[in-house]
């Protein structure tokens, strides 16, 4: 006789950590999110493994989507690393912080700002608000966003500092950027002429292994998706410890090569693609 399936949910080290970008992998560029990936992410989460967003928005930009996912516990991992929060429905914000890393961002905006005079910066402040000193796309940088003088943005320690230069091209940006010897920060660039600066060593990969860690995951129990350059320090993440990731097959073509797998695009639903296969990839792992 056949052993019942889906009888009881994985627990302790049985479980596996699921990381998900939302922009591109999650979400399309309108904003919409799929019915199937939403079935696909609830149903892993039913079967008792830990699906963890982990994106470059900010904490309130992200817990929209959280919700819409049907998630209503656990961890997501905001600001591509800087920022950790609990999700908490009793909060008026629908989370509160766990962890939130700074640095100061005075020497780091004063070399963008000799090398790209004409650029838009914005800084995330500890409360997940932001400010900036030219304008930015509505969607960008969330409701709580605040214009002040540009030497204000350099006033007191930030968990990011976001530059925005339109008359860029992105192989000039990416040129610019290189020369200008960024030590003491990690950035990753989203999309054209865009530059997120996080605080030194910190990405999605840092903040997701310390919560592989608070969950006593095993290493090789993780799976990242994502779509941008910003998402491959967790692929590295998740190979080093003998996981998996898969690209999107919409991301350019160095996010894809540096991903295990490539899956489908966000609007062929690629994140439903790979939590449908969970199981297969349970079985293959439990045969190796």
């Amino acid at each position: 006789m056949s052993t019942p399936q889906n009888d009881s949910r994985a627990a302790g080290d049985q479980r596996w950590l699921v990381a998900l970008d939302i922009d591109g992998t999650l979400v399309h560029d309108d904003g919409f999110l799929s019915p199937e990936v939403v079935r696909e992410v609830q149903r892993v989460r039913e079967l008792g493994h830990e699906i963890v967003v982990a994106t470059g928005r900010s904490a309130a930009n992200a817990i929209p989507v959280v919700r819409e996912l049907g998630i209503d516990a656990g961890y997501v991992v905001c600001s591509n690393g800087a920022v950790t929060v609990v999700v908490d429905d009793e909060d008026p914000q629908g989370f509160r912080p766990h962890e939130v890393i700074t640095f100061h961002p005075r020497e780091v905006l004063t070399k963008l700002i000799s090398t790209l005079p004409n650029a838009h910066f914005a800084v995330e402040d500890i409360d997940g608000s932001y400010r900036f000193h030219k304008p930015f796309p509505a969607y960008a940088l969330g409701e709580q966003n605040f214009e002040t003088p540009l030497e204000e943005l350099m006033s007191h320690p930030v968990s990011r500092v976001v530059v925005l230069s339109p008359e860029h091209e992105v192989d000039d940006f990416l040129a610019l950027i290189s020369g200008i010897g960024l030590h003491s920060v990690t950035y990753a660039i989203g999309y054209t002429a865009w530059l997120d600066i996080s605080p030194e060593g910190i990405t999605k990969g840092s903040a997701l292994e310390k919560l592989r860690e608070v969950h006593g995951i095993p290493t090789h129990q993780t799976i990242a998706v994502g779509d941008g350059r910003n998402d491959i320090a967790m692929f590295e993440w998740a190979a080093a410890g003998g996981g998996l990731s898969f690209a999107m097959g919409q991301g350019p073509d160095d996010v894809k090569a540096a991903a295990i797998e490539v899956t489908s695009s966000v609007e062929d639903d690629g994140v439903a693609r790979v939590l449908s296969g969970f199981e297969g990839i349970l079985f293959t792992r439990t045969l190796g």
